[in-house]
């Protein structure tokens, strides 16, 4: 810490004297005093052979000043002093993907730093999760995961990383339902249409979802069971590739979550079908929910901010408020509501909470599908 930076720390009377000083100069001060006394007040009067005779001993003293008050100065700075990475376990366009840039913008103007989003899809989230997990667990590197994340280990048996015991849950940010679509001009103008057809040719139809074990994938999963349908499912890395080929006619409907289905709903380029909850969504009031034909029917997708495990209560506690005040942020509502997805800025227990509740949920439905990612 330098001599301005300590002044600015300390309060000064009306001629300069130090009346009620920081923690840092206190401790300087006590520090010197001794080297003073172990000088033998050479540089106070003191004779010169005494002080050259300990002067070893007070240049220890001043290097261990100057010690204390560097680390000080760092363990105190504030955080972040330096660029956030976001991870994102799915493709740039995604629903992940416009969440996490979303937040990133708001919160880098809060924290006048850059928060740095980078997208790295692979193995449902796990190619993600497994680089969060190593890295430190000093709050610059976070990662933004769906609800994929709570089934995972169901899908990936040797999966590299522990779900509970391997990350710090931070916020639980949002959700939204799920919508099936189709192209504009397919021939499925309902979701009974699209059943009946199901039913009449099992195993000629498929849909397309965002990774295997993503809440895109178990949408379908869970269609198939209580519909009592067979349709084929069709991964891709993320909900936009996953788009781009139902727009180009490769898969006749797709599984998709909101902020990533809605622009393409609102231009007619995709007709939506039903959505995943159990009612309506206000985003899609005339689209009917699942459940008005399929009945029992019920999921969503969630999204949440997860650290490494081992980060400081402080840091937690500080990024979990810092993202809870921009969601709540008018122009991230907004940004969010134009997509489909409602805020929810939950904390921390909450959001491990969901993870334990979604695990237990969707452990059976997964192993009774056979599902596998290996």
């Amino acid at each position: 810490m330098t001599a301005a930076a300590l002044a600015t720390s300390d309060e000064l009377d009306a001629i300069g004297r130090i009346v009620n000083m920081s923690k840092a100069t206190a401790t300087f001060r006590t520090i010197i005093e001794d080297a003073i006394t172990i000088s033998g007040g050479w540089f106070l009067g003191g004779s010169f052979l005494s002080g050259f005779y300990s002067s070893w001993r007070l240049r220890a003293a001043i290097c261990a000043t100057a010690v204390f008050v560097t680390g000080g100065a760092a363990a105190q700075a504030p955080f972040p002093s330096r660029p956030v990475h976001l991870f994102v376990p799915y493709a740039a366009g995604g629903g992940v993907d416009i969440l996490a840039r979303t937040l990133a913008d708001a919160v880098s103007r809060q924290w006048g730093q850059p928060v740095i989003v980078e997208n790295r899809p692979g193995a449902g989230g796990v190619v993600a999760s497994q680089a969060l997990a190593a890295s430190a667990a000093d709050g610059y590197t976070l990662i933004v995961v769906a609800s994929g994340h709570a089934t995972n280990p169901f899908l990936y048996p040797k999966i590299p990383y522990d779900t509970f015991k391997d990350f710090t849950p931070i916020s639980l940010l949002a959700s939204s339902p799920n919508i099936l679509m189709v192209r504009a001009d397919s021939p499925f103008k309902t979701l009974a249409d699209m059943i009946a057809q199901a039913r009449a040719k099992p195993g000629s139809l498929s849909f397309g979802h965002a990774g295997t074990g993503t809440s895109t994938h178990l949408a379908g999963e869970l269609l198939k069971k209580l519909a009592r349908v067979e349709i084929n499912a069709i991964s891709y890395k993320g909900g936009a590739p996953a788009i781009n080929d139902l727009l180009g006619g490769q898969i006749p409907m797709s599984f998709n979550n909101a902020p990533e289905a809605l622009g393409q709903v609102e231009a007619g380029t995709l007709r939506a079908l039903a959505v995943t909850t159990t009612k309506r969504s206000a985003f899609l009031p005339d689209v009917p929910a699942m459940a008005e034909t399929v009945p029992g029917y019920d999921t969503e997708v969630w999204w949440g901010l997860l650290g490494p495990a081992g980060m400081h209560a402080d840091i937690v506690a500080k990024i979990s408020r810092d993202v809870v005040a921009a969601l709540h942020m008018e122009e991230v509502k907004e940004r969010l509501a134009k997509f489909g997805a409602s805020p929810i800025g939950g904390s921390a227990a909450e959001l491990d909470a969901k993870i334990h509740a979604d695990y237990e949920k969707w452990g059976a439905i997964i192993k009774d599908s056979g599902m596998s990612a290996e």
